[in-house]
């Protein structure tokens, strides 16, 4: 597994120990030393989940479960087996109510409920899981009415967070419609050598913190959209360590806003390479390189992660770092010191310790501009891809490996904590527009480009190029 040396960014997010209603324990839960359960059976962890009238389990705990209880179990068909103990345990199905029990249980239930759709809206999209939320609040209403009201307003809000999914998925698609390459206009502009067939990035913006501060928001507002189940539906038809079928095997794997965002990464690198190889004139191509060096470094003191390294990616794209004569012309100082903090020696340890830096700053900063934290979402999906493959959800007894799904939940805890955030900075239309927008080229296309600014140094290259024209 590589090494994680992020730091904890929030205790709602942070899993470490957990302590359960005392029924709870016994032989279905395994405990390392202290309360943290290393292991258990799935019933055991569900009875953890159970509030009682004077138990109601960690928020850390309510995180991690509910994230990776999906894999053994539906959402719903949680929800109904919480619900029926709940109901067993407070006697809910009885009349009259024993009063004062359920006055003391009513919020603690309505709590973990409301936590339960303000993280993993999503999970109620389904109309039973509403359903079993209003059955459950029926059942405690008698004790106070100021539970249907607080009902009301729980499901008035997710629908609104439901609503603003949808839409962020509707402009998903939208975007990706409108940014489709317009790659052979483009290429037959290079062989007549026609005037540019559309605007360039500099055209569009020349200073680059308004290009670092405009990424900054597309980058936020693709995190804002990715809910936490998908980092756990990414990866659930890849364990081959466990038996186990998933619960939603038959299901599309709802991962449809982390999909977009890996889009996202890919074209922002492939724009980049475009912009360098578009121009004609070496000292052209040389001040477009130099202009993404800064905004790349822009994105860098931001604490943008993710569009330095899609910057540094297409920087270093064949077809763009083959041009010898061009580069000779850029001053790359800047570059270089980028590329070693981006370096992968180390399981990226400098970019690590970057991290580390800039989470530090978003705990005690008083600006919001100091508070973004932009993780390489790449290495982020790379790190969970590998503690999901070297570790079994099961063990040999058939017990949850829930030490796994707390690393797990530590990890993507953190990202949600970072994905939070708003952005403090203005809009700007015409260049977001651009970004995803412009039409950019294909691999052959770049080569392409790329030949005909600088010709084959060799019988490879020569061969391509004819290939291509």
């Amino acid at each position: 597994m590589p090494q994680t040396v992020f730091p904890a960014a929030g205790t709602m997010f942070t899993p470490s120990g957990f302590r359960g209603p005392q029924e709870a324990r016994g032989p279905g839960a395994c405990l390392a030393e202290g309360p943290a359960i290393t292991s258990a059976s799935l019933d055991t962890l569900i009875q953890h989940l159970v509030p009682t009238t004077d138990y109601y389990p960690e928020k850390a705990y309510v995180f991690t479960f509910l994230l990776s209880a999906r894999l053994f179990i539906s959402p719903p068909e949680l929800l109904a087996r919480l619900c029926e103990t709940c109901i067993k345990q407070q006697q809910l199905d009885q009349s009259p109510l024993d009063m004062a029990k359920v006055r003391k249980f009513g919020p603690k239930i309505l709590q973990l409920l409301t936590e339960w759709t303000e993280t993993f809206p999503t999970d109620f999209r389904e109309e039973k899981m509403v359903g079993l939320f209003k059955d459950i609040i029926h059942r405690i209403a008698p004790c106070d009415e100021a539970y249907w009201k607080t009902l009301n307003q729980v499901l008035q809000t997710l629908s609104q967070k439901l609503a603003a999914i949808a839409q962020g998925e509707e402009c998903i698609v939208k975007v990706n419609a409108s940014s489709v390459s317009s790659i052979s206009d483009k290429l037959v502009a290079f062989k007549t050598k026609s005037p540019p067939i559309q605007k360039e990035m500099l055209s569009i913006c020349n200073d680059p913190y308004t290009l670092a501060q405009q990424l900054t928001h597309i980058e936020l507002e693709h995190l804002s959209h990715i809910g936490p189940e998908e980092f756990v539906q990414a990866f659930v038809q890849k364990d081959k360590l466990d038996s186990t079928q998933p619960c939603f095997s038959e299901q599309k794997k709802k991962t449809t806003n982390l999909e977009a965002y890996v889009r996202w990464f890919n074209r922002l690198c492939y724009l980049v390479a475009t912009e360098i190889c578009m121009p004609a004139k070496k000292k052209q191509r040389a001040q477009v390189i130099e202009f993404f060096i800064d905004v790349a470094r822009e994105c860098f003191n931001i604490g943008n992660f993710n569009s330095l390294m899609a910057i540094i990616s297409g920087m270093n794209m064949s077809p763009v770092s083959r041009l010898k004569k061009t580069w000779g012309k850029a001053k790359t100082a800047k570059f270089f010191i980028l590329e070693h903090q981006m370096d992968p020696t180390g399981n990226f340890y400098n970019y690590r310790t970057a991290l580390r830096g800039a989470a530090h700053r978003s705990q005690t900063a008083n600006s919001n501009r100091e508070k973004i934290v932009i993780p390489f979402f790449s290495l982020l999906i790379k790190d969970i891809y590998f503690l999901n493959e070297g570790c079994a959800n099961r063990l040999p007894n058939g017990h949850v490996h829930f030490a796994k799904f707390v690393e797990l939940a530590r990890q993507v805890g953190e990202f949600m904590t970072w994905k939070q955030m708003e952005c403090p900075f203005e809009t700007d239309s015409s260049i977001l527009h651009y970004l995803h927008t412009a039409p950019i080229f294909s691999e052959d296309g770049l080569y392409l480009a790329s030949y005909e600014s600088e010709s084959p140094e060799n019988q490879v290259e020569k061969d391509r190029w004819k290939a291509l024209r």
